[in-house]
């Protein structure tokens, strides 16, 4: 079954879903800064656009452009800032 998930006033919005690999969303960012708490180890890919994060335990914000990803643990909080709009895939362990 497809999730349709919002969030910040509809300035993220996700579609989630599972296959054989496991729990997946696949979404839009707009332009902006977003916090996000985990409670599964997500690994974040930036399919269009770009995302600055400061991911926990990190004092600089490192940007990712389109073909990388980042890796964040459960149970702990992140933040993005978006450029232009930007699509992700996010994977869940």
């Amino acid at each position: 079954m497809i999730s349709s998930n919002e969030y910040f006033d509809g300035t993220v919005k996700s579609l989630g879903y599972t296959s054989a690999i496991g729990k997946s969303t696949i979404g839009v960012m707009e332009p902006g800064e977003y916090e996000f708490g985990t409670t599964a180890k997500e690994t974040m890919k930036v399919v269009e656009g770009e995302l600055i994060a400061l991911l926990p335990g990190e004092t600089e914000w490192k940007s990712y452009k389109a073909g990388t990803s980042f890796e964040v643990g459960a149970n702990t909080s992140f933040k993005v800032k978006s450029i232009g709009q930007t699509s992700y895939l996010c994977q869940y362990e």
